[in-house]
């Protein structure tokens, strides 16, 4: 075996129920949401493990709730003595959860703080004038020129580039709608309207990260104890300042997963384990390294996997 890195989801990971095996089974995680229910002043416990979905799928809901459940499922993965990971990696709100992992940032301020930029990020914009699609079947520089071809109609510029073929892209709703039309035309395989409340990741998010740099100022980063992959840069991260800087930029910046993921395959990471709700992660990896093993951690048939797999390789 090779390295390791652990991922953790975003949102688009949720529903209902999450995390609710892990807490019944381990004070461990349930310590992990009680904590946030305590500094949210509202029960999340209940909303990720009975919803109802309505009220989950709202984005200073969502934030915290996969933030939480990622970090009650971590803290089952130490409770049974799992490898510690060489680098960790999150996706958009994910890469909060890998900074708490790598104890740059305490748990207590992460769940606060993301429930801040979820709010920040919903404010940015009126509803219903921003959104987001992923464009599915066409490479990046294609759908870099489909965008600017869309200006004409309004902000449409990448948001997340997540593999080879997928490539999610945000902006005013027209011109949106318009590049999608665009990349159909140009032999897209298919264009897929997100049910989000906001273009996340564009440059239409600038208001929310100077609030976020704002609300980041108060708090105490310390460097990192794991490397600690960027979305705006895929490099790593070694020093708390940076860590912030970077989570300011990333608000209105396209997420550089699939240069992350071949980052750490460049740097010898063969076992990329997924912890939190959804496999979503995972599914990206193995399209951009079918060789790669791919684990996850999410409720306990995941975990027994992935414990009987460390067990297996130390033999």
């Amino acid at each position: 075996m090779g390295k390791l890195a652990f991922l953790f989801p975003g949102q688009g990971s949720q529903y209902v129920g999450m995390g609710g095996e892990l807490a019944s089974s381990y004070r461990e995680a349930l310590d992990v949401f009680k904590k946030a229910d305590e500094k949210l002043g509202h029960s999340l416990s209940t909303l990720c493990f009975s919803g109802p979905e309505e009220r989950l799928i709202l984005t200073t809901n969502t934030q915290p709730a996969v933030l939480t459940t990622s970090i009650a499922a971590l803290a089952v993965v130490r409770h049974h003595g799992l490898p510690e990971p060489d680098f960790v990696a999150g996706h958009s709100l994910g890469e909060y959860t890998a900074l708490v992992a790598a104890g740059v940032i305490p748990f207590e301020e992460a769940v606060t703080l993301v429930r801040q930029r979820g709010y920040f990020m919903e404010e940015a914009v009126v509803s219903g004038e921003g959104t987001m699609a992923a464009v599915l079947g066409l490479p990046e520089d294609v759908v870099l020129n489909i965008c600017n071809q869309a200006r004409p109609y309004g902000v449409v510029e990448p948001a997340n580039y997540n593999c080879p073929g997928q490539v999610v892209i945000a902006g005013e709703t027209t011109a949106v709608r318009k590049a999608g039309e665009i990349a159909m035309n140009e032999g897209a395989k298919r264009v897929v309207q997100l049910s989000v409340s906001g273009p996340f990741h564009s440059s239409l998010m600038g208001g929310a990260a100077g609030k976020l740099a704002d609300e980041l100022a108060t708090i105490e980063f310390k460097d990192p104890s794991i490397p600690v992959i960027s979305n705006v840069n895929a490099q790593a991260v070694s020093m708390g300042q940076e860590a912030r800087s970077m989570l300011v930029a990333q608000v209105d910046h396209p997420v550089q997963w699939h240069e992350s993921v071949e980052m750490l395959l460049a740097n010898d990471v063969d076992t990329f384990l997924e912890i939190g709700p959804g496999r979503v992660l995972g599914g990206l990896v193995k399209k951009i390294d079918k060789k790669a093993t791919v684990l996850n951690v999410g409720d306990l048939c995941s975990l027994e996997k992935t414990i009987a797999y460390f067990k297996e390789v130390k033999q």
